[in-house]
């Protein structure tokens, strides 16, 4: 039976998905709002999203400290992700307050931005267990290459090397992506990469960051490669 998955990652004006069918290419699609993915996988084993999924209740995550540990140059990509209580805050001022108060620092503007899709990609995780997980796509090249990328993502020299090493998993992506070519290429090649990660975890060969995975009110809460 095909083993078929998604790898998503949210862009400026929405979400942006990969989808492969055994390991191998098969589209790309584009859409405002994470549930138009979900609501479209049908027959898909997982779905990767490169969103937190999980929040603790008074600190930091494991998760986002272990896997910037392991990506050397390319460390900043992850951003720590604040307790579930600064989320449920209606504005920055107030998020900020809160987050010092539990953490003693406070939340980048970055971090908040991701609210909507964070909050988003939380519901429908919450809703569908076992569907969602949560991916890094820094985290999955680094896994390709054994080592962390030098260049970024947003660089010729970086884009290359990352089509390269999805080319050798055996995802070769075509220069024409129909609509979702109107994403930007680092988001395009995020995507393909949480599919790769999202393949392994169809096929249990996935790790997880931390290992194992943190635990609140039942749920699991790790960074998956």
């Amino acid at each position: 039976m095909t083993i078929h998955v998604i790898g998503v990652d949210a862009y400026a004006l929405g979400w942006v998905g990969v989808e492969l069918r055994d390991g191998a290419f098969g589209r790309a699609m584009l859409a405002s709002t994470l549930y138009e993915i979900v609501a479209g996988s049908s027959g898909a084993a997982v779905i990767g999203v490169d969103v937190p999924l999980g929040m603790l209740p008074d600190r930091w995550r494991a998760a986002d400290a272990v896997a910037a540990d392991q990506l050397g140059p390319r460390r900043s990509s992850v951003f720590r992700v604040p307790p579930r209580p600064v989320w449920q805050e209606p504005d920055f001022a107030a998020a900020n307050r809160v987050c010092k108060q539990l953490t003693g620092t406070g939340i980048s503007r970055q971090s908040w931005a991701l609210r909507p899709k964070l909050l988003e990609a939380n519901a429908i995780w919450e809703r569908h267990p076992g569907l969602l997980f949560e991916a890094h796509p820094e985290v999955s090249f680094r896994t390709m290459a054994d080592a962390p990328l030098q260049y970024a993502k947003k660089t010729w020299t970086g884009q290359a090397q990352r089509r390269e090493l999805l080319a050798k998993q055996g995802i070769v992506l075509p220069d024409n992506l129909g609509p979702a070519g109107q994403a930007p290429p680092d988001d395009i090649l995020d995507a393909a990469a949480v599919a790769w990660t999202a393949h392994r975890m169809a096929t249990g060969a996935a790790h997880s960051h931390p290992d194992p995975p943190e635990e609140t009110d039942g749920a699991k809460i790790a960074i998956w490669y």
